[in-house]
C-alpha cells in the first residue's frame, strides 16, 4: 500500500516534482542535513526522479509524427518511434 508521501508524488505535476527533487539536490550538496534527514530526503528524491521518469515516457508516448505525402501535404500521424 503506498504511503501518503508515495500519493502525494503520484498526483504531482512534472515541473512540480522536478522542482522539489531541484530543491532536494540542493540540500544534499550543500551537506547541511543530519544523516538520518539526508537518508529520508534521499529516498523521497528517488521516488520524484522516478515520477519524473515515467510522466516522460507518458509524454514521448504520445507525440506523434505527421505524415506527409510526396507533395508535402500532411496525410495523418503515426506513433513516434521512442527508443528505449
Amino acid at each position: 500500500m503506498a504511503t501518503p508521501t508515495e500519493t502525494d508524488i503520484k498526483t504531482m505535476s512534472f515541473e512540480a516534482a522536478l522542482k522539489e527533487l531541484e530543491t532536494i539536490v540542493d540540500r544534499l550538496e550543500k551537506g547541511d542535513v543530519e544523516l538520518e534527514a539526508s537518508i529520508l530526503i534521499y529516498e523521497r528524491g528517488e521516488a520524484l526522479r522516478a515520477h519524473c521518469d515515467g510522466l516522460l515516457r507518458q509524454a514521448e508516448a504520445r507525440v506523434e509524427k505527421i505524415t506527409l505525402n510526396q507533395n508535402g501535404e500532411p496525410t495523418g500521424a503515426e506513433p513516434l518511434d521512442v527508443e528505449d
